[in-house]
């Protein structure tokens, strides 16, 4: 009996190792939970954005109005910004140079959020830029709905993320030109 008392903890370790290692369901959802091992259609589903996700009437501010989901056939650079947004006006001017150099290899949507018209059309005007400019007039999927400015994302002609940035960033770098001469082959 005292060596019963003196090792219960082992016994109980060895019970639950035995059932982690003999029930299917169990062992599954420790591999998944505890080691963290993502699965692929986990990320597939975290990665890959439908048509519906991407259903969005946009209203061209210099360019005609569209929906988002006319933009595939080839990668999209889809940026959420607003013009009362320091960081967003910040990132402009690289957003434009990279328009001007991968225009005819990339779709272009730059989403003006929290703004209106008239002061996105002067923004525009003011600073000579080209890059085509809409306002969402249906909702955001929560998928693709920012939480922070600015937010883009690259999409893939299949609607797989390549590149999400939930901050200003420098889009004429070599590196992101590199990045996109290799995702359009």
């Amino acid at each position: 009996m005292n060596f019963l008392r003196k090792n219960i903890v082992y016994f109980i370790l060895l019970i639950v190792l035995l059932a982690f290692m003999t029930i299917k369901p169990l062992r599954d959802f420790v591999s998944e939970q505890i080691a963290m091992s993502p699965t692929v259609s986990k990320i597939d589903n975290e990665t890959l954005l439908a048509d519906e996700v991407l259903d969005i009437d946009l209203k061209g501010i210099n360019t005609s109005s569209t929906n988002l989901k006319n933009l595939r056939g080839k990668v999209l650079f889809l940026n959420f910004w607003g013009t009362w947004c320091p960081p967003c006006r910040t990132e402009w001017p690289t957003i434009q140079k990279l328009y001007d150099l991968k225009k005819d290899k990339l779709e272009f949507a730059l989403i003006a959020m929290q703004d209106q018209e008239e002061d996105v059309k002067k923004f525009l005007k003011e600073n000579n830029y080209t890059a085509p400019v809409y306002i969402a007039e249906s909702p955001l999927d929560p998928k693709v709905l920012p939480v922070a400015f600015p937010t883009t994302y690259l999409i893939g002609k299949d609607g797989r993320i390549l590149k999400k940035e939930d901050s200003s960033m420098d889009w004429s770098k070599d590196s992101i030109l590199e990045f996109i001469d290799n995702v359009t082959k």
